[in-house]
């Protein structure tokens, strides 16, 4: 039987359509996954993550640890009520994980990792923090709501008492605040502004019924997943995995290289890659014409004569932009490839072109027809 969040039986009654996600009934959508993608690039939607791990970690050696065993470096938020996004890595150089780290206070730090690799993800930490003086918790008595849209930040805030509220409303890009268990950041996966609100499991239902009583579309993992994919954010499992590292993966920009003494699991296999040279990217593709670009669609150099087989790149992300009104995707090429590509979409090459990520930023297009 899969896990069901605390929010289970208000999708029921909002009559999600639900599916196996990891091991968790998660609502795909709630009758129009494009009605839903709309509502967060025009209003405000919201999310149950819940079935995403918050761990905190807590002790003496904490920020020691985490420099250690993320690639990106916590001293950049030294600063109480900052957040970082990073990468976990294997001594490969594969990613782990990809997660974000938020200073709440002191010596706390919390992280929020992905369902599908949770388990991964705990065993990892508990080994690499043997010889530490931490203590790593799995908050499994905590919900996750995320608020998105360009009325996200106002009617989000609606859901939190007057003090943490007001603490939320002054947030910048990448801040947190916090109060007890509960934590409000100004982060997300849509590419809009809002919150992800960490709150106790028992207030989740209380919260979602009064986001959505004042106007928060409820919004499932189909439009989370379009959103995300216009916005150029990675997908854990499909644009990056274990084998492949973040140079690789267009996140060299999470990887902390200065100072140059800080040994941080997976290093030195980075270090190596950089001096011999990245082989493959990871790229935006638009297509040109009908048709949509699925994930393993194999993509070739214009004008090649490589059949599907002897193809040298491959989608990684695809999906139709309702924003857009056309196929996007994310996909791996040889490192040289520029502009022209074809794609394989049931056994015919379509023309597609090589364009810079994010495609929508701020609810706009940024690419040029």
């Amino acid at each position: 039987m899969a896990k069901r969040t605390p929010l289970y039986d208000a999708h029921v009654a909002d009559n999600a359509k639900l599916v196996d996600f990891a091991g968790w009934d998660m609502p795909i959508d709630y009758g129009s996954q494009i009605a839903e993608h709309k509502a967060v690039r025009e209003s405000a939607g919201m999310f149950d993550v819940s079935h995403m791990a918050v761990v905190d970690i807590t002790g003496s050696e904490s920020r020691v640890f985490l420099r250690r065993v993320l690639a990106n470096d916590v001293v950049k938020i030294n600063e109480d009520g900052r957040a970082l996004y990073t990468c976990m890595l294997n001594t490969r150089g594969g990613v782990i994980d990809d997660l974000i780290v938020y200073h709440l206070a002191g010596e706390l730090y919390r992280i929020v990792v992905n369902a599908a690799t949770t388990e991964k993800d705990l065993a990892w930490l508990h080994s690499q923090g043997r010889d530490f003086e931490v203590q790593i918790q799995h908050r499994q008595d905590l919900a996750i709501i995320a608020v998105q849209g360009p009325r996200g930040r106002d009617l989000g805030a609606s859901v939190l008492d007057d003090e943490l509220g007001a603490a939320a409303m002054q947030l910048k890009p990448f801040r947190v605040a916090s109060q007890g268990d509960r934590s409000v950041g100004r982060t997300g996966y849509t590419g809009e502004d809002g919150f992800e609100l960490v709150l106790p499991a028992d207030e989740a239902v209380s919260a979602w019924k009064t986001l959505r009583d004042i106007g928060v579309a409820p919004v499932g993992l189909g439009a989370r997943d379009t959103l995300r994919l216009e916005a150029g954010l990675n997908l854990y499992g499909q644009d990056m995995d274990e084998d492949r590292t973040p140079l690789e993966s267009g996140l060299g920009w999470t990887v902390a290289f200065k100072p140059a003494d800080r040994e941080f699991v997976g290093r030195e296999a980075l270090e190596y890659i950089r001096e011999q040279g990245v082989a493959e990217k990871l790229v935006g593709l638009v297509l040109e014409g009908r048709g949509v670009m699925r994930s393993h669609a194999a993509v070739r150099a214009a004008d090649s004569d490589a059949d599907e087989k002897q193809a040298k790149g491959e989608v990684t992300s695809g999906s139709y932009a309702p924003s857009l009104s056309r196929s996007i995707g994310l996909a791996r090429v040889p490192a040289e490839w520029e502009e022209r590509v074809e794609v394989c979409l049931r056994g015919k090459w379509l023309p597609a072109r090589i364009v810079a990520y994010p495609f929508v930023r701020n609810g706009k297009s940024r690419i040029d027809d």
